[in-house]
């Protein structure tokens, strides 16, 4: 259970906490902590990301940006890729299936943004993006793999040699640990990516078949670390939505960093309270009344970017998720899925402001 502020906190487990806090080393890039915040299709927007990046991320990656559309010139996919008001440092994460593409994208994405990470979709087991010969597609593809890997890494290293000044920008990669059961890759696609000069690699330590449900096997986890040996940094993602989950996932895997996927959705301030757990043992809850402010936070630099209606709509299922564990909860989230306009969801949250 949290420690509410109301509680004694609980005492330290045994563990050196200071010691599972710690930077991170990214190709050139120092990392002030290790506690991420990884791309969430419809969450990990430049609001969002600018919350999670003031209550402790060290390091925010966008919604992934798909490179045929970006190479295309579609504005809405370049939006995707803004960098969020509060945030120090953040990855631009693309996704395709060829490696010319990819390697255009990232050009792109070097000049229009100053990202600091590009990230390579492994892993997306979303049907449409395997089709395409991307996301999870790469896992079962190791020869595929290295050449998107490749083309991204010389197409950074191009960059900075043409444009002297902001360094090579690393180039990182986020993978499964297979397409199913019977068919668990991770290691093939981890030596691809490693031939290929990956600076990073993100496990989420399920199956394409999986998709989101079932455990995270943190054992594959744990051989993915063994098997990188301190060669390139390594991050889990999967089932630690907590900071217990997230410090278990350090102390069983040996992993240099956690990623919050959706244990972070309406809850930027994990972050804080993971940081806090591990360097202390124990931790606070926010208020009510916080949680609900950064809400309508998000929701008012959502509209300056995407208009009143726009914002409204996409805040419904993200104020469900902040009204989570609120009293009367159920009975506001029938009201939110409603509301439509900020004079709306103010109404409704009017005890919280």
């Amino acid at each position: 259970m949290p420690v509410s502020a109301t509680q004694p906190a609980k005492p330290a487990a045994s563990g050196p906490y200071n010691e599972l806090y710690h930077p991170v080393t990214v190709g050139q890039l120092r990392l002030e902590g290790n506690l991420f915040l990884a791309p969430i299709a419809g969450y990990s927007d430049m609001a969002f990301r600018s919350l999670c990046a003031e209550y402790g991320a060290s390091l925010c990656t966008t919604e992934m940006v798909s490179a045929e559309a970006l190479t295309r010139g579609s504005e809405k996919t370049e939006a995707l890729m803004r960098k969020a008001p509060a945030e120090k440092f953040y990855a631009v994460q693309i996704f395709g299936g060829n490696a010319d593409v990819m390697a255009r994208a990232a050009l792109l994405v070097l000049e229009r943004t100053d990202c600091d990470i590009i990230d390579i979709n492994a892993g997306c087991p979303v049907p449409k993006i395997i089709k395409s010969g991307a996301g999870s597609n790469l896992t079962r593809d190791p020869e595929l793999l290295y050449s998107i890997v490749r083309a991204v890494k010389e197409a950074a290293a191009r960059y900075d040699a043409e444009n002297p000044g902001r360094g090579t920008v690393p180039v990182t990669i986020k993978i499964r640990s297979g397409w199913d059961s019977s068919h668990l890759t991770w290691k093939e696609a981890a030596q691809a990516a490693l031939e290929a000069g990956a600076d990073a690699i993100t496990l989420h330590a399920r199956t394409r078949q999986q998709g989101y449900e079932g455990k995270a096997d943190w054992n594959i986890q744990k051989q993915l670390v063994d098997f990188i040996n301190r060669r390139i940094p390594v991050f889990g993602s999967g089932d630690a939505h907590t900071p217990e989950t997230a410090r278990a996932m350090l102390e069983q895997t040996g992993s240099d960093a956690v990623m919050f996927a959706r244990g972070a959705m309406g809850d930027p301030f994990l972050f804080r309270r993971t940081r806090e757990y591990l360097l202390t043992g124990a931790y606070t809850d926010e208020p009510p009344q916080e949680r609900i402010s950064a809400g309508f936070r998000e929701l008012e630099m959502n509209m300056a970017q995407n208009g009143e209606k726009s914002a409204c709509l996409q805040m419904r299922k993200k104020f469900c998720a902040y009204s989570s564990g609120l009293r009367g909860g159920s009975q506001l989230r029938r009201q939110i899925v409603n509301a439509s306009t900020l004079a709306e969801f103010k109404s409704i949250f009017a005890p919280y402001l």
